[in-house]
Parts: structure tokens; sequence; C-alpha cells
């Protein structure tokens, strides 16, 4: 995000906890400040100091079994953090916010593609934590006069380049390429959905373009007439099984073993595809990059921080 933003000349500052982040990544004129969104006296100072007129709040932690396990952690730093950065930011006279929400708010609807009318109604804590940030923002938002636009994220895979690439294996393609690493078949939970193949169909969004949807959405509330509130949803509009993912994985890799079916996983809908109409419309914005470009950039990425070219010989 912050490569896209100085990219397209936006100064920008990044405050951080780094209890994910890596300050490495970040361009060498970026300033840095290590700190929680928590911490109302050091946000109030950053926003002072940095003369900070929009805000793009991606700060969350998101993985769904933990939110389940820990949801008091989730509730307060995903929705508390949120609450002080708003309340830091109205009384700051910032007018512009950018919400990183996502699809988990709307749960698992039965519906071919799923647009911002779509009823929500999470399933996790995480979600719940995602829904709840999103009525906050628009309240805020009416309140102090705050320009806002939150973007609902479905399945986001790829690197910008090698060294952003993502270091955990909580998502598809990572849990993929470990597996194949470790010379281990590719597992697909589940092969008995209401789907052409049987297995689960998925919306997948290449993190530059998630990036780029941001740049958007920020540059939108630039306008000179720029209010009120937006919700958009950022994906492709074109749905993927697991079981093409993990062929298309394997013809990259070049790891084509077949994948070992297992039971279905809990709470998983059979489908979840975006309509990604309003995002066209509202921000002028478009994914560019398709699902092979997205795995073979990944899989760059993997390799780097892994010392692997190639997948393992069977």
């Amino acid at each position: 995000m912050a490569r896209a933003m100085t990219g397209a000349g936006e100064r920008v500052v990044v405050l951080d906890d780094l209890s994910a982040g890596v300050p490495a990544r970040l361009p060498a004129d970026v300033p840095l400040v290590e700190g929680s969104s928590l911490d109302a006296g050091l946000l109030e100072h950053v926003l002072g100091e940095h003369a900070v007129t929009g805000v793009v709040h991606l700060a969350a932690h998101k993985q769904v079994a933990e939110s389940v396990a820990r949801p008091t952690r989730y509730y307060r730093e995903n929705v508390g953090g949120l609450a002080t950065l708003l309340e830091t930011v109205a009384a700051a006279g910032v007018r512009r916010f950018v919400f990183s929400s996502s699809a988990a708010v709307y749960g698992n609807p039965d519906v071919d593609l799923i647009t911002e009318n779509t009823p929500c109604a999470p399933v996790n804590p995480y979600g719940e934590t995602k829904l709840a940030g999103e009525w906050l923002v628009r309240a805020a938002g009416r309140a102090h006069g705050m320009a806002t636009v939150c973007l609902r994220y479905f399945n986001v895979a790829g690197a910008a380049e090698p060294a952003l690439a993502d270091t955990g294996v909580f998502n598809i393609v990572p849990m993929v390429f470990d597996r194949l690493t470790r010379n281990e078949a590719p597992r697909i939970f589940g092969d008995d959905y209401p789907t052409p193949d049987g297995t689960c169909v998925r919306d997948y969004i290449h993190v530059a373009d998630l990036a780029e949807a941001h740049l958007a959405a920020a540059r939108r509330l630039s306008a000179p007439d720029a209010a009120g509130d937006l919700t958009v949803n950022i994906g492709r509009g074109e749905g993927v099984s697991v079981r093409e993912l993990v062929t298309l994985i394997g013809e990259v890799t070049g790891d084509t073993r077949a994948a070992l079916v297992e039971g279905r996983r809990p709470g998983d809908a059979p489908r979840a595809v975006a309509s990604a109409a309003l995002a066209a419309s509202e921000l002028g914005w478009t994914a560019r990059r398709g699902v092979r470009e997205m795995v073979e950039s990944a899989w760059r990425g993997w390799s780097a921080h892994h010392g692997a070219t190639s997948a393992p010989a069977r």
C-alpha cells in the first residue's frame, strides 16, 4: 500500500505495532512510527506532526480460527483500536477515511454473485469485528462530516514483488506451496459441494490490484465534492474452484501430484464471488491481474523466502 501510494506521488506516514509488519519492506523515504491504534496520545502526535489529511486503516487481526479462540482480543484491537483512531482523527480535523473491511461480513450467503446489498450475517468473530467496524466508520463519518469508504476484500493472493510476499501459511496458495515444499500432496477440504467440480468456488484478487483499489478510494475522497460514505466489494467478479486453483498451482510449480481430498471444514460456503460492478462505477477501478499471475507472483515470492526454485521431486 505504501509503495503504491508513493509511486503515485502521495506522501505517507505509516503507524504499525510491528506484530506482523516488516519495517524493511517500506520505501526508504516513508517514515515509520511504531505503536498501536489503541494509543490515542501517539495517534494525536503522529496526525499533527505529519499534517495528515487522510487515513487508510489496514491494521487488524485477521485469522478466523484465532478469532474464535480469542474473541476478546479481536474485539479489543479490531473494534477498540478503530474507535480510538476515529476519535483522534475526528478531533484532528481529518475528513477522509478508508477502511479495510472484508467479505467475511457477508457470512455464507446462498447467491450467485454477492453485491453490496447482500445481507450481512458474519459467522465468526473476525467477520463480526469487520462489520462492527463498518458501522463505526459510517457513524463517525456522519457525526463529524468525514467522507468514508469501506472496502470489502474477497480472497487476496499473489505478491506485488518477491520481497513483499506473504511469509505466513494461512491462506490457500501458501498452504499448497508449504505442502509441496515438504514433499506432501496438497489438501482439498470437501469435493461434494453443489458446484461444477464439487469443490468450493472463490473470488481471488491480486494484492497489487487491492493496493490500487485503496489508492483509487483515497483519490475519490480527495475530490472537492467528496462527501458521505461508500461501501464496495473488491474482487474480480469471477469464480475459481479450489480444484482449479490447486491444478494451476501444480502447473506453475511443476508439481502436479494429485490432491488429497479430506472432509469439509465447518463454515465453508460452496460459493463466494463478488459483484465488482460498483467498484468500477464508483472508484473507476477494475482488477487487472488474473489468477495465474497471482500464483506465479506468489511462487516467486515463496521461492525467494524459502530458497527453492521449484517444488521437490516426488
